[in-house]
């Protein structure tokens, strides 16, 4: 029987992932990879999804990057290469994911785990859990896209300093950054994860996948006249639809202060 690296959970408008490895530290094997890119792919197939959450099972790893055991195998620089891009693919999944992606960081993202925390839109953070690019301790660089998710994130200053000393970055700094979304507070990081998605899940699944798109063209560079022609398109389309002539009748119906 085929292990199940990737655990899937749906409700409605929402869809989380589970990287299902603890033993291994919810370690990122090409095997883990490949199950969550074909997670990925599927869950961006429902048009009524809305949310999707990345987290690692248990609560001491969200993951710990990739699998060190077996990548000591990879010796050339062409086997290099191929790892790195196989990675990159998966996690481009997720930066160019249909509708916004939430990392529930339940416990420490170090290295692949950092990159595949930041390859996500939002984070919220367990208060014990730390992130940290600690590729430099083993005398190699990020490759996955995210130093440059870093960059983009808290500036090219921060983020070569978190680069180069490769600091643990605990709630108190993260939150600080602006690289964590929100930290969990007294509350479960499950209850704090559903507060914060609880908007998202309020508004039609294309509005989402609207602003979502936006949200991908402004990070790839895409040129402003473009970006608008987007917006246009997906105005016009998202006007004409049922959900907008229904959201305007409630409107128009509900009682108005000072009016009889």
């Amino acid at each position: 029987m085929t292990e199940q690296l990737v655990a899937v959970e749906r409700r409605d408008g929402l869809t989380a992932l589970t990287v299902d490895r603890p033993h291994k530290r919810n370690a990122l094997s090409r095997e883990v990879l490949d199950d969550l890119r074909a997670a990925l792919v599927e869950a961006a197939s429902d048009e009524t999804l809305r949310v999707l959450t990345i987290t690692g099972a248990g609560q001491d790893n969200f993951t710990s990057g990739g699998d060190l055991v077996a990548l000591s195998a990879v010796r050339t620089r062409v086997d290099a290469s191929a790892m790195a891009c196989h990675a990159r693919t998966v996690l481009d999944h997720i930066r160019t994911f249909p509708v916004p992606v939430v990392a529930a960081v339940n416990g420490d993202a170090l290295g692949g785990g950092a990159e595949l925390a930041v390859a996500c839109d939002f984070r919220i953070v367990a208060s014990h859990a730390r992130l940290g690019f600690v590729q430099g301790r083993q005398a190699i660089t990020t490759a996955w896209g995210g130093g440059v998710d870093l960059m983009r994130l808290v500036g090219p200053t921060r983020a070569l300093r978190l680069l180069c000393t490769t600091q643990l970055v605990d709630h108190d700094e993260g939150r600080r950054i602006g690289l964590y979304d929100a930290v969990v507070d007294g509350d479960s990081l499950q209850q704090c994860v559903d507060r914060f998605v609880e908007p998202f899940l309020t508004l039609p699944a294309h509005v989402v996948r609207t602003f979502k798109a936006l949200a991908v063209g402004a990070r790839s560079g895409v040129d402003r006249v473009a970006m608008e022609r987007i917006e246009h398109e997906h105005f016009v389309t998202n006007w004409v639809h049922d959900d907008h002539w229904a959201a305007l009748d409630r409107f128009l119906k509900r009682p108005r202060a000072g009016v009889r």
